[in-house]
């Protein structure tokens, strides 16, 4: 029963949240309200329905929305979505795109298990789709898993990466984005050592901490105040009695989600503000832009308290990979066992989460790989979310890699990076 109370009182307060903002919204609207000029009513009913919609977001994995695509002959093709290989804590999932040939590019893209959802990576997985063969691992929440499916931590998440990569074979072309980078980057090894001929052909990280140490962010300010023990007692509750993971031992989403707010509350604070003005003007709708950002940031998903825990002790505190002092299965990994796979970093120059430094730090490491393979990019003005995800994904990021990917396929499909017009660069 220990931490199980805490985990349902917790899941209550959001219930109640999202009830209150429901009453609050009815109430308001009702008919005979309409005869009054008070505008306190068109508040109340504005302040219910984004508060019943934040809360009610919470817990609902969102859907990936990727129905169609635009071939290269006009048509729209049906999108469907496969699982390659199913997993107790994660899936590999392909889009598959009818009516199209398969594309030569064939991209593993490495999705966050850090409180959201794979979801989160829906932009970038859509973008890719259109000249991309695209396969993603579609992580599990952890509420959803039952204690028999035993425990998974980093070593097992690394474990699974090296499989989905086994399963895809050697053409592949892996792209990992904040989270998993140092795991992708040790799963990577893990393969150029135990089965070489399955390895990736090239690794893109995206914005992750390789050597946590090499920029002082809040995140690794965070790591090194709080011990291992405190962690432990502050951050780990029991999966309450509504799922079917109750008992597990994880660290919540809705823990995870106060710190994700608090890192930029007055941000956050003004956005929901603005939203509630939004809709007293009836100027809001279903997928404006702040509904399209929110439904997805704030919708977060339990991590297995192990594997929050390893990550914070042997990622961040022990810095095991940026040593080359990782271990999996009681073998060591060593990353300079990599010497084929080519392997790109990108950054962005404004990231506040994984900072400039963290991530390139992943070249230092790959002594057995030669410079010709290596190649790193410093997105300037660009924040944590903008370089998977936004402005700078869409207009620079994109085309270097895919560019990256033809140059070390070994059959080059060339891609030419378009430069932006004066309103797509303000898009």
């Amino acid at each position: 029963m220990k931490y199980m109370m805490t985990y349902d009182l917790m899941e209550s307060a959001r219930n109640t949240n999202e009830w209150i903002g429901a009453t609050a919204k009815a109430m308001a609207s009702y008919p005979m309200f309409a005869l009054s000029m008070n505008p306190m009513f068109q508040m109340t009913a504005a302040w219910g329905e984004v508060t019943e919609r934040t809360f009610a977001r919470m817990v609902d994995k969102p859907d990936w929305a990727v129905r169609t695509i635009v071939g290269t002959g006009g048509q729209d093709h049906l999108v469907d979505i496969e699982k390659v290989v199913e997993r107790p804590f994660g899936d590999l999932l392909h889009f598959s795109v009818r009516r199209r040939a398969p594309m030569k590019r064939k991209v593993l893209l490495v999705a966050p298990m850090s409180g959201h959802y794979a979801t989160l990576l829906r932009s970038t997985l859509k973008s890719l789709l259109i000249d991309c063969e695209v396969y993603i691992t579609d992580w599990h929440n952890a509420r959803d898993i039952p204690v028999s499916a035993g425990k998974f931590d980093v070593e097992d998440y690394t474990l699974y990466l090296v499989d989905f990569m086994r399963e895809l074979g050697p053409d592949t072309h892996v792209i990992a984005v904040c989270q998993p980078v140092p795991l992708a980057l040790a799963a990577t090894a893990y393969l150029a050592a135990e089965d070489p001929d399955a390895q990736p052909r090239s690794l893109t990280l995206i914005g992750g901490p390789v050597d946590p140490d090499a920029a002082a962010t809040e995140v690794t300010d965070f790591g090194r105040r709080v011990t291992m023990g405190q962690l432990e007692q502050t951050a780990i509750q029991r999966v309450g009695f509504k799922y079917k993971g109750a008992g597990r031992k994880v660290y919540p989403g809705l823990l995870q989600l106060q710190s994700f707010i608090s890192m930029n509350s007055e941000r956050h604070k003004k956005a929901f503000q603005e939203q509630i003005m939004r809709v007293a003007r009836d100027e809001a709708s279903d997928f404006d832009a702040h509904n399209r950002f929110y439904d997805e940031y704030l919708a977060v998903m339990d991590m297995t308290a192990e594997f929050y825990l390893s990550t914070v002790e042997r990622v961040f505190k022990n810095r095991e990979i940026a040593k080359n002092e990782f271990s999996v299965a009681g073998k060591l990994v060593d990353i300079s066992a990599i010497t084929k796979v080519a392997v790109m970093t990108v950054e962005g120059a404004n990231d506040d989460i994984s900072a400039p430094g963290q991530c390139i730090a992943a070249l230092n490491l790959c002594t057995g790989l030669p410079d010709s393979k290596k190649t790193s990019h410093v997105e300037p003005g660009a924040g944590h979310y903008g370089i998977f995800a936004g402005k700078s994904w869409r207009l620079n990021i994109r085309p270097l890699v895919l560019a990256f990917i033809d140059a070390n396929s070994g059959d080059a499909v060339p891609v030419k990076a378009e430069k932006p017009s004066a309103a797509q660069a303000a898009s």
